[in-house]
């Protein structure tokens, strides 16, 4: 080798992850005897040699907290980020922050880079899917983490997790409809399986079994481009459909452009109401009728928790659910 080894290439020669290896040069004891020789028998036949000082100023940075997002291209996610970076601001802590764009590989390799540059604590919207390696090294790293908006793993006692009461905005949506005159409901958007999917469905299921009608979910990823694509698809599969509960405010505003397409009025043809309440819900024409969490003080809730934790010990509770509203705009009303 013709350079400096790493501590990627001590993981490479020892078969192990770059935050195993971390964990063996700082003694950790979660290490077990076996792999600690094998990293250490690594590090002497690279010549590897450990920065103890530098390592030092890196764990110092108690200051640091980081904030690990699954989609920052959705409105809704930054509002949150920047509400939660505001507040850490206000109380003199630096924010880092990590897209993952759904990616869980990616998400554990922000978070392990994140815990190796000494953050004091994780406030993670996680990604779905092989999230394992991301809560092992949290766990590893004993580094007090937040679940907030979607539940990945259900320990919550070693993980606390905060949402907005989003079965109860989808049970207010569905009753308004209702009471508006709709008498076939759909649920559009959001993928089969994922918890989020199914807290966001939850209300709307129980107010169409109360009223005895029967309901329809239309799956998709959560975006415009899949709002526009079901416009077209209910007024040539579903023609009976006149309402629609959105999984988000992405998936409804796409609607309205597709709808706008094949010109059918939005609120007379089919009512329509989103879910989050992004700004763009008031300046879209008509306006769009909304579920709001105020995510924006969601955020600062959040970063109050998590300083809390730090600065006194006050643990949060295993789960927090914030109250919600509904926001009726034109698209709802006729």
């Amino acid at each position: 080798m013709d350079r400096r080894p790493t501590i990627i290439d001590v993981a490479s020669r020892a078969g192990v992850s770059k935050s195993t290896v971390s964990l063996v040069l700082q003694n950790s004891p979660l290490v077990r005897t076996e792999t600690r020789e094998a990293v250490r028998r690594a590090m002497t036949e690279l010549g590897y040699v450990y920065n103890r000082s530098a390592a030092q100023l890196r764990q110092s940075n108690t200051g640091l907290i980081g904030l690990v997002i699954n989609d920052l291209r959705n409105p809704f996610f930054t509002e949150f980020a920047t509400s939660v970076q505001m507040a850490l601001s206000a109380k003199g802590f630096a924010c880092v922050l990590a897209n993952t764009d759904e990616d869980p590989a990616l998400q554990a390799q922000v978070v392990v880079a994140m815990l190796e540059h000494g953050v004091a604590a994780l406030i993670l919207s996680s990604a779905y899917g092989e999230v394992e390696p991301t809560f092992e090294a949290i766990a590893r790293a004993g580094v007090p983490t937040m679940q907030v908006l979607r539940r990945a793993v259900a320990d919550v006692a070693r993980f606390p997790f905060a949402v907005p009461d989003y079965s109860a905005g989808s049970r207010m949506a569905t009753d308004h409809l209702l009471a508006s005159g709709a008498r076939r409901i759909a649920f559009v958007g959001g993928l089969a399986g994922r918890e989020v999917t199914e807290q966001r469905m939850a209300g709307y299921l129980v107010a169409l079994a109360k009223a005895g009608i029967a309901p329809l979910h239309l799956p998709g990823r959560p975006g415009r481009a899949f709002g526009r694509e079901v416009a077209l698809r209910l007024a040539s599969e579903h023609p009976d459909i006149d309402a629609v509960l959105c999984f988000n405010d992405l998936v409804a505003l796409g609607i309205l452009s597709g709808c706008a397409e094949i010109g059918r009025s939005v609120g007379r043809d089919l009512k329509v109401v989103g879910f989050d309440d992004i700004e763009d819900c008031a300046q879209v024409w008509p306006g769009l009728s909304s579920v709001r969490c105020d995510i924006a003080e969601f955020g600062r809730g959040v970063a109050e928790t998590v300083l809390g934790w730090l600065e006194t010990g006050t643990r949060p509770l295993a789960e927090t659910v914030t109250p919600v509203t509904l926001k009726i705009r034109a698209s709802s009303q006729g």
